[in-house]
Parts: C-alpha cells; structure tokens; sequence
C-alpha cells in the first residue's frame, strides 16, 4: 500500500452497530472495525432506552479494533468524520455526565400533560394546525422528562442529540453538525438554524436555547481531537472532526443522489426514500425536509420507521433454521435469506404487507398498525419474507410519487443503498416495484463514505463536494425491470396496497382504543 497517501476517517453509529471506517480518497474502503450493539433496552413496553456510556464505549472499542488493521502510519490519516443515528437524545449535568439513559430514536412513549401555549396556541387553533402541534409535542422526549422526571430535567445542562453527544466526547466542546439535527427540537429546517426566539417551538417545548449545541455546517470543523478521547480511542490527538451529518443524510450523499431527478432509497433499520433539492419542499405537509450532508441542501424524505427493522423481526420469529445454518457455514443469517425470495414469484401470490409496524407522525398516522392480507392455504414463511420485502418496496414507491407530485420533478434515475442493498433478490424487487433501473453504490457502507466525503472536503483534500464526489462515488451494480414482474406489481401496488389504508384505519383506531397500543 501506498505510504504517501492521504486518507480520512468515518466513525458510523448506527442502530445495530458502530463501524471505524478508513477511506482512501478514490471512495475505497481500506480499513474496517464493525461492533454490535444493542439497539435499546426497554423497562416498558414501548420504550427504547441505551446507556449512554454504551455508545461512547462501543465506539472506542470499535476505532481500537482498526489500528491493527492500517497497512500505514495513522498520521496519513487527515481528518475524521462522525455520523450517527438520528434523533435519539442524551440529557447532561453541568459536568457534562449524563443523567439518565439516551431515549433512543425508537421510543414510543407519548406525553398528555402538555402545558399551555399562551397566544401562540390561539393562533395554531386558528390556522389549523392546533392536532399538528399537538402531536409533536406528545412526541417530544422533553416534555416526557420534564413531567416524569423533574429532578432530572431541573439538572439538565445540555440536551443533545446522539451526535453532539460523541462530538462532545471526541472534541470536549458543545457542537454538533447542522445536517444531524433530526428530532423534537426547536430548530428551523428550513434555515438551517435553532429556531428564531420568537418562534412558536420555543413555546411548544420546555427545551432553552442554553441547553443546545452550537451548530456547524457540514465541511467545516468541529473542533480537534482531544487528550484523552485519543488515549480512548486512539485516534491521534488534534486531528480535525469534520462535521458531516446524520446516517441519511451521509447515505444519500455517497449514493450521488444530487438533483431533484435522482431518488435514494436507503435499505436500512429505518427505511427512507429522499430526493435533493435545493429549496424547502416536504413531502408530506409539517414533515420537514431534513439539511443534507452538504451545506445549502434539503433531503426531503419519506420514512418507513421499522424499514429493514422488519428482517431482524423475521428473522427472530421465523428465521431460527438459517440463523443456525449461517452459524454453522459462517455467514450472515440474512444472506441466505435470499433463497427464500427465489422460492416465491413476484407478487407472493397475492400475500401483501402494509409495513406500519410502527406508528407514524403524519403518514400513515398516530394509530396505524401493521397488516398481511391475502393468506392461503399456499402460503408459507417464504411468501411472508417475500411480502415483507416487496410492501416496503410498495410503501417507499407511495413517497416517490407523492414527492414527485410535490416537486414537479420526475424521478429518472433510483440509487439504493443501506444493508438491505447487498441482496440481489431484493435489489430485483426493487426495480419491478419502482420499474426503474436501480443502482447499488459501489460501497455498501455509503454512510459512512458521506461522512468520508465531508472529511476530505473540510480540510481541504477536495476543493469543493462536485470534486470530491466525483473522485470517491461511482455506480457499482445495476438492476433492470422485468416487463413481466413490473406489470404484476403495478397493478398490486394501485388496486390492492394503495387501498389497503384506507380500509383498514378504521380497525387500527378501535384496535388502539381497546387495548391502548400504541400508547
């Protein structure tokens, strides 16, 4: 290996694991530490909760199993870069130790005990949008804290994202990237700022501006690596931490997906489709549209909250024969997985999911639930899985056209990545579904390789993101349509999936009043 080389560091938090990823500047993975862990522990149904030291102590463990690895000296390392998961939240003292366990992303506890808006809650009730609000304020992990837990929030110094949280840990300074802030959070999506002081967030939530970060775009320092935080981890001491974003973002970044013609799918816990513009639209009316993972730019995206979530459940419930095959053979359970997608035609024989395994805020809504429809006697646990795939496929198709009757834009090129992209099979499906050509990046780990990107843009190896991109991105494998598969799912996907909420909403809600789940 070249000793006179530069490369970059991208440290990826993500759901299921921690990743320490050195890139060169072509985009190629040359170094590579991956850590389990686990994605939340849960003291009542519906809560999701992490120790916060957890997260810390993974990542060191997960930078000190690189070292060994590096084929040259890490002082041709010239910056890192750090993406994490989004919208879990870590509540500190004035000492900067943590007060109770992060409330992970996949909480869904709800808070009633809302106080009131003074004039700001009139005028909402007058625009409309009083339920709205209402909702995200039931949402907010602060008023929960605050009312269950005053002696902590009374305590609570900083609350921070994930991401600033490690920023602080990484750097001893109270920033965080402009591009991961996604959360019940008093920010201005569309400035890319907190929210203005007069703004009606700062009454709907008890969070105070002293309690947040400061906000840096993404290509610009954090701040350095500290004294202790290399001792920790053993990244060198003063390299610069570059802010880059959070995971979606980074992904759709390293996927090229660049212009408001291109989509991202991005095949991960959580299952999104985004597109890139450069002005303020959202899919979905008060779903914003999230900063991109370079500054100037909006992701605006639709969520699947249990996306490929959905494979693990499977795999737990009905997966126990490849788990322990995979364990015999050494592979990753979901890889063979994909015999049972080559088992099952196209359409699963009519067997159809709605992958609303969680709720969600606007689409499809606060009482939804998950559905299969269309049993038969001919259905087995392959036709499930193989359902499974294709409803998310069918749910992420739903935002593609919804965006696209938003933004005036055809989508005309679709790049898939995320962990669900190294199947083939599903990549297949993908393309029927959408009936477009999908592209897989030529890197698996694209959140990681955003982050990269913004590593070498912020110290200056690339002179802007268009050089960067073009160097460290290129397309990998390509899948077309089917004609035959396309027309199956077409009309699936128009005379049964679109129709399937609709129907079945009406269930959900009296299903969530019986027995009060959601909660």
């Amino acid at each position: 290996m070249d000793n006179n080389k530069d490369y970059v560091l991208a440290i990826d938090n993500g759901t299921q694991s921690v990743r320490a990823l050195v890139f060169d500047l072509e985009g190629e993975l040359v170094a590579k530490s991956k850590v389990e862990i686990e994605p939340y522990f849960s003291a009542q149904p519906g809560w999701a909760e992490q120790h916060v030291e957890y997260f810390w102590d993974k990542l060191c463990e997960a930078c000190n199993g690189l070292w060994p690895q590096l084929e040259f000296p890490r002082s041709a390392i010239k910056s890192v870069a750090l993406t994490t998961q989004r919208a879990t939240v870590v509540n500190l003292d004035a000492d900067g130790k943590p007060l109770r366990p992060a409330i992970v992303w996949l909480d869904q506890r709800l808070e009633d005990n809302l106080p009131g808006m003074g004039l700001w809650g009139a005028l909402l009730t007058l625009a409309g949008e009083r339920e709205t609000v209402r909702f995200f304020r039931r949402q907010a992990e602060s008023h929960w804290i605050k009312n269950r837990q005053p002696q902590i929030w009374e305590k609570t110094d900083k609350f921070l994202l994930l991401s600033g949280y490690l920023t602080y840990r990484l750097t001893g300074k109270f920033v965080d990237s402009v591009a991961s802030q996604v959360g019940y959070i008093p920010f201005d999506f569309k400035r890319h700022k907190w929210a203005h002081a007069l703004d009606w967030k700062w009454r709907a939530l008890p969070i105070k501006r002293s309690q947040l970060p400061e906000l840096v775009p993404a290509g610009t320092s954090l701040g350095q690596i500290t004294a202790q935080a290399a001792q920790q981890t053993g990244i060198p001491a003063g390299l610069p931490l570059i802010s880059a974003g959070a995971d979606k973002a980074c992904e759709v970044l390293a996927s090229g997906c660049l212009t408001p013609d291109t989509g991202s799918l991005s095949y991960g816990t959580t299952a999104t489709y985004n597109s890139t513009h450069t002005r303020y639209i959202e899919t979905i009316k008060h779903v914003p549209a999230y900063p991109a993972a370079m500054p100037g730019a909006y992701n605006s995206e639709t969520i699947v909250q249990r996306g490929y979530w959905m494979v693990n459940w499977f795999k737990r419930e009905f997966g126990l024969h490849e788990t322990r095959l995979a364990a015999e053979l050494g592979v990753e359970t979901e890889t063979l997985f994909d015999d049972l997608l080559k088992q099952v035609p196209a359409g699963a024989m009519g067997l159809t999911v709605q992958p609303y395994w969680s709720p969600g805020v606007r689409i499809p809504g606060p009482d939804a639930k998950g559905a299969i429809i269309g049993f038969g006697d001919v259905h087995t646990r392959a036709h499930i899985y193989r359902a499974i795939i294709e409803g998310l496929a069918y749910a992420l198709r739903e935002g593609k056209e919804r965006l696209e009757q938003r933004s005036g834009h055809r989508i005309t090129t679709l790049k898939v990545s995320g962990g669900g992209s190294q199947s083939d099979e599903a990549m297949q499906i993908t393309a029927d579904i959408f009936g477009l050509a999908v592209e897989r990046p030529h890197t698996y780990e694209t959140s990681g390789l955003g982050a990269a990107i913004n590593a070498a843009v912020g110290v200056g190896l690339y002179p802007d993101y268009a050089a960067a991109l073009q160097k460290m991105t290129r397309t990998g494998d390509t899948f077309s349509p089917i004609a035959e598969n396309v027309e199956t799912y077409d009309r699936l996907y128009r005379e049964v999936y679109l129709k399937m909420y609709a129907r079945l909403s009406p269930l959900y809600g009296a299903i969530r009043s019986i027995t009060r789940y959601p909660f």
